[in-house]
């Protein structure tokens, strides 16, 4: 199977390095001259032409959400009417509601660290991740598992969802957490005695301050309408544990406990 990936950040570059020991045909696109020489290391063909891909039978675009859009539409002169184009931005309304000429899934896999980079990207990253996948109407079953081929040499889990129902959910555990964690290490910003003391708790909590400044920004602009109703839920919440206060969080303590797996894996 030819398989195309255009950009060679994190998420490129750990899907490359994660399928390219499993017989794919693999070409991969990007405008960075380092990445194009590091990538050609893996035995895959490589450069900046997006021209390169017309062949290809399914096409990852990692590129940033930003720029994910004018990717999509590029690839419409490119690649032919049975090519199965996937897309990994972590919002995915906005890039489903225009008719593709080739087929298109929307997809989201959920992982990622605060680095950038091709030398970020690293083959375990999807491992024993969940992969959403959206299919647009002109996709069917074959289509689909011929995407999982792909997904499944990378270790992660495929979830079929609808774009609203995936934007709200990470809304809720991905971008407005984000928010809140910028948030708490921002207010203690003017003391230096809390900066002093602070430990793994504070450490722990503010983990996702560090997300990647550009990913961060277009998270907050692609989605801004689902963050702002999680975040009026989340003073809601707040409020609602001021009664009963013990009771409530020995029950969230329970659930937390039953949702992740020693080694912190999602169980559910």
């Amino acid at each position: 199977m030819k398989i195309g990936i255009i950009s060679l950040g994190l998420i490129g570059a750990s899907l490359l390095k994660a399928i390219s020991n499993h017989g794919f045909d693999i070409i991969c696109v990007t405008r960075n001259p380092e990445s194009i020489q590091k990538a050609k290391k893996y035995d895959v063909v490589c450069s900046n032409d997006i021209k390169t891909l017309k062949d290809c039978e399914v096409v990852f675009v990692c590129s940033p959400i930003s720029v994910t859009l004018s990717v999509l539409d590029e690839l419409e002169n490119v690649v032919n009417e049975n090519c199965v184009v996937l897309d990994v931005a972590s919002v995915k309304e906005f890039v489903m509601k225009k008719k593709r000429p080739y087929k298109f899934i929307g997809s989201h896999p959920m992982a990622g660290t605060a680095e950038s980079g091709f030398d970020a990207g690293f083959k375990e990253l999807f491992e024993g991740a969940k992969w959403v996948i959206c299919p647009s109407d002109n996709i069917n079953e074959a289509d689909i598992e011929k995407v999982k081929t792909i997904i499944n040499q990378t270790g992660a889990n495929i979830i079929k969802a609808n774009p609203r129902e995936h934007d709200m959910a990470v809304a809720l555990i991905s971008h407005a957490p984000m928010y809140i964690s910028q948030a708490i290490f921002d207010s203690i910003k003017n003391n230096e005695l809390a900066k002093q003391l602070a430990s793994s708790g504070f450490r722990d909590m503010t983990r996702l301050a560090m997300s990647n400044t550009a990913m961060a920004d277009d998270m907050l602009k692609y989605n801004n309408d689902n963050i702002k109703e999680v975040l009026k839920n989340f003073e809601n919440s707040m409020e609602n544990l001021k009664t009963d206060y013990k009771e409530k969080i020995e029950k969230i303590a329970k659930e937390r406990k039953e949702m992740y797996s020693k080694d912190g894996k999602n169980i559910l």
